[in-house]
């Protein structure tokens, strides 16, 4: 799982995010195919989520046994989202054919470009959570909605706290 709650307050931190026009330092890697003044009317952003009514969750499969993935460091050359799978971030999920929150219109479920095993992952993913009662996003492949939605009309904004436990 990628991200599921979403306290709104961090929705609204993301929204101030993708006004500021002039910070462009995430480009290179979510969205070098978009202008970020359009992320909003393009549908990659909203000012309020299904992930702050509880409902919402962004997932991909993994090969099990899953294997470690490295931790970002900061600083680390960006690469694009819609690389090839090994050029990509590494997160040790099955090739989607896109990198995970990548605003581009490869990233939409069943793009025509996307073909051969990416789309037999795609669909795997698409129909297992179908079949379980959620409702996929139209444009990102690892976005869904439960529906129907308990809370459909609320954002909530509670904080999440971090956890002590170690590995």
């Amino acid at each position: 799982m990628y991200d599921c709650y979403r306290p709104q307050r961090a929705v609204n931190d993301f929204v101030a995010w993708a006004k500021k026009l002039d910070d462009q330092r995430m480009k290179a890697e979510f969205y070098s195919g978009v202008d970020k003044s359009n992320l909003f009317r393009d549908g990659y952003i909203a000012e309020q989520s299904g992930h702050s009514r509880g409902s919402t969750m962004d997932l991909t499969l993994v090969r099990l046994p899953a294997r470690p993935t490295r931790p970002y460091v900061r600083g680390q050359r960006l690469v694009d989202c819609t690389a090839p799978q090994a050029k990509r971030f590494a997160d040790n999920s099955i090739d989607m054919g896109t990198g995970f929150d990548c605003f581009n219109t490869l990233a939409w479920p069943l793009d025509s470009r996307v073909g051969g095993q990416q789309l037999r992952n795609r669909v795997l993913l698409l129909n297992g959570l179908v079949q379980q009662g959620f409702a996929p996003y139209p444009y990102e492949w690892w976005h869904f909605t439960y529906k129907p939605e308990r809370f459909g009309n609320t954002y909530f904004d509670f904080p999440v706290a971090r956890s002590s436990l170690r590995r």
